[in-house]
C-alpha cells in the first residue's frame, strides 16, 4: 500500500515544480504538468516557434493546445486534501506575525516548518510531506523554515550559492567559478565555516569588547562620582575663602578708615586750638588799638601819660614763624597706597585663576585626542627653560624662553657647573615636568632645522655628542629639516615627509594615556607623527640648536 501510494503521488507530482498538480494539462507526448509551470516554461520558445517537453525533449510545432485533464486534477486535490486531514495539528495554525508563511498553501497561510534551498520555498508541515517521501525530493536541501531565501542565490545564474571565494570573500555558485571568479581560490561554504571558525571568533571578539567596555563605564561613572563630590568639595573651601577674604577685606576697610577719621580728628582738634587763640588775639589787638585811639583824642596830658604807659606794654601772643599752614593740604598719599594695594591685590588674584584653571582641567580615560589648534590648546602649558641644564654653546635671554647656539670655545657662555647641565650638544631641558595632558610650541630660526623632545629627568648629560635627544631610552625627538621630518627614540630614527617644511611644531603629550604627537603648526595644526607608548616617569620638555647662529624659543600661547 505505501509503495502504491508513493507511485500515485510521484505520478501526480509536476516535473517542473516537484509538487502536486495545479489546474493539471496533458501535452501530446503523454506527460503531465501544471498548466502555469508548462506555460513559463514554453515562453522562452516563442521566438523560436518549437516548443519541446521538459521532461523527454519531444518538440511540437506549432504550440499545442493546453486543456485542463480533470481526471488528474481530481485525483490530485483529492491527495492534496487527505495530505491535510493526515497533517498534524500543528500545521493547522495560521502563520503568526513572527512566523514563516507557507509559500504552497492558499487562502489561510499556514506557519512553515521548513525551508527547501533548491525549490526556494518555504513549507507548512502538510506541504513539506512530498520531500519526505518522494525520492526525487530527497536529494532537496531542507534548512529550518527562514526568511530571505532569494538572498542565497546568485542574481546572475539564479543558482544556490554552495561556494566561497576566498580571493574576493565573497559567496559564489558554481556557475560563477566558470566565468568571472575562474581560477580564483574557492572553496565549498561549509568546508569555509569549519575551517576558519568566523562566527565563535567574532563572539569571542565582541565579548571582549564589551568586557573592556563595560569596565571603561564603570571606571568612568566613578572618575564622574569623584568629579562630583571633588567639585562640590572644591566649591565649598572656595565660598569659605572668599567668604574669608571679604570679611578680611571688610574689616581692613574699616580699620583704613577709622585711621583716617582719627588723623583728621587729631588735625582739626590743633587747628581749631590755635583757630580759637588767634581769634581771641585779634580780638584783644582790636580792643587795644580803640583804647589808644581814643586816648590820643584826649586833651589831658597827664591822664594821656599816665593811660598810654598800661596800654603801649604788649600782651602775650603766639609765633606766627612757628604757625605752618599748607593750603594744599589732603590724604593723597593715603588714596595713591590704596591704588597700589588694588593693583597688587588684583594682580595676584589674575596670577591664581589662570593658575587655578590649569589645575580644574580634569582628564578621563575616555576623552578623545583633540583634532584642532583650539582643542589642543586647551592644554597649553607654561613653560621656561632651566638655566642650570643649557648648553654652554647656547646663550639663554628673553625670560629663560630663548637659546641661541654660539659655536667656537671662545663664546663658550659663562654658565656656572652644575651636575645637569648638557655638556656640548646644544640641548636644554624646561623647568616644568609634564605627567597629565599637555600642549606646547617651538619655533626656531637661522637654520634649516629644529629639534624639539621630551625627556626623562635622569636622561644623559655628559654624553651628549652620542646622546642627542633620541638618542636612548630615556627621551624622544622629533626634528624638522628643509626635506623631511625624523623622529627617534632609543637610536631608532623614522623618517616622514612633510611638506611644506614648517618651522615651528606643536607637541602634544597625553602621559596617562601614553600618547605622543607632533604637529606641523600654521594657521591650522597638521599631525606629522604619533605613537602610543608607556611612560614610567614625568616627562620634561627639550630643544636643540645645533648649529652655530641657529635659536629656538618657546611660543607663547596666552
Amino acid at each position: 500500500m505505501a509503495e502504491a501510494a508513493l507511485k500515485t503521488q510521484d505520478s501526480l507530482s509536476c516535473p517542473i515544480c516537484l509538487d502536486l498538480l495545479k489546474d493539471p494539462v496533458t501535452i501530446p507526448c503523454g506527460h503531465s504538468f501544471c498548466l502555469g509551470c508548462i506555460k513559463d516554461c514554453w515562453a522562452g520558445d516563442d521566438q523560436r516557434k518549437v516548443y519541446s517537453c521538459p521532461q523527454c525533449r519531444h518538440t511540437f510545432t506549432p504550440r499545442p493546445v493546453l486543456n485542463k485533464n480533470t481526471m488528474l486534477a481530481e485525483l490530485s486535490e483529492g491527495l492534496r486534501k487527505t495530505r491535510l486531514q493526515a497533517a498534524p495539528p500543528a500545521a493547522d495554525s495560521p502563520a503568526g506575525s513572527g512566523g514563516v508563511e507557507c509559500d504552497i498553501c492558499t487562502g489561510t497561510k499556514y506557519t512553515a516548518v521548513k525551508s527547501c534551498l533548491m525549490c526556494l520555498l518555504s513549507f507548512c508541515e502538510a506541504h513539506i510531506q512530498p520531500h519526505y517521501e518522494i525520492p526525487a525530493y530527497k536529494k532537496h536541501k531542507l534548512v529550518d523554515a527562514t526568511v530571505g531565501l532569494q538572498e542565497k542565490i546568485c542574481s546572475l545564474h539564479d543558482k544556490l550559492f554552495e561556494i566561497f571565494c576566498r580571493s574576493d570573500q565573497t559567496l559564489l555558485c558554481y556557475l560563477c567559478t566558470m566565468d568571472e571568479h575562474k581560477g580564483h581560490d574557492t572553496i565549498s561554504a561549509a568546508a569555509e565555516r569549519a575551517e576558519e571558525q568566523q562566527l565563535v571568533e567574532s563572539q569571542r571578539e565582541i565579548q571582549e569588547r564589551i568586557q573592556q567596555r563595560e569596565k571603561k563605564v564603570q571606571e568612568l561613572r566613578q572618575a564622574l562620582d569623584t568629579l562630583k563630590r571633588s567639585a562640590q568639595a572644591a566649591v565649598e573651601d572656595s565660598e569659605k575663602i572668599f567668604t574669608e577674604l571679604i570679611q578680611s577685606m571688610e574689616r581692613r576697610r574699616s580699620e583704613v578708615k577709622e585711621l583716617i577719621r582719627a588723623q583728621e580728628k587729631t588735625e582739626l582738634s590743633l587747628a581749631e586750638d590755635l583757630l580759637k587763640k588767634l581769634e581771641q588775639e585779634i580780638a584783644d589787638l582790636r580792643s587795644r588799638d580803640a583804647e589808644l585811639k581814643q586816648l590820643s583824642q584826649t586833651e589831658d596830658h597827664i591822664q594821656f601819660l599816665q593811660s598810654y604807659q598800661s596800654l603801649s606794654i604788649p600782651s602775650e601772643t603766639a609765633d606766627l614763624a612757628s604757625i605752618n599752614v599748607d593750603p594744599h593740604f589732603s590724604f593723597e598719599d593715603i588714596r595713591k597706597a590704596m591704588a597700589d594695594m588694588r593693583e597688587k591685590v588684583e594682580g595676584i588674584y589674575e596670577k591664581e585663576v589662570k593658575r587655578i584653571s590649569k589645575v580644574t582641567k580634569i582628564q578621563t580615560v575616555l576623552i578623545p585626542d583633540p583634532k584642532t589648534r583650539e582643542e589642543l590648546l586647551l592644554y597649553a602649558c607654561d613653560l621656561t627653560m632651566d638655566p642650570n641644564t643649557v648648553c654652554r654653546y647656547l646663550h639663554m635671554f628673553e625670560s629663560n624662553n630663548t637659546v641661541t647656539h654660539c659655536m667656537g670655545t671662545k663664546n663658550l657662555q659663562p654658565h656656572p657647573d652644575h651636575p645637569e647641565r648638557f655638556f656640548l650638544c646644544g640641548q636644554v631641558l624646561c623647568k616644568e615636568s609634564l605627567s597629565g595632558r599637555c600642549y606646547w610650541e617651538a619655533e626656531w630660526g637661522g637654520s634649516d632645522d629644529g629639534t624639539v623632545a621630551v625627556a626623562y629627568k635622569g636622561i644623559s648629560r655628559q654624553e651628549c655628542n652620542l646622546k642627542y635627544f633620541g638618542g636612548s631610552d630615556q627621551s624622544w625627538s622629533f626634528m624638522c629639516t628643509h626635506y623631511y621630518g625624523s623622529f627617534k627614540h632609543n637610536c631608532r630614527e623614522t623618517r616622514i615627509s612633510i611638506s611644506p617644511s614648517s618651522k615651528k611644531v606643536g607637541v602634544y603629550l597625553d602621559h596617562k594615556a601614553g600618547t605622543l604627537a607632533f604637529y606641523s603648526v600654521s594657521d591650522t595644526v597638521t599631525l606629522l607623527h604619533k605613537i602610543q607608548t608607556t611612560f614610567t616617569e614625568p616627562l620634561y620638555p627639550g630643544l636643540t640648536a645645533r648649529l652655530q647662529g641657529s635659536w629656538i624659543r618657546i611660543c607663547d600661547l596666552h
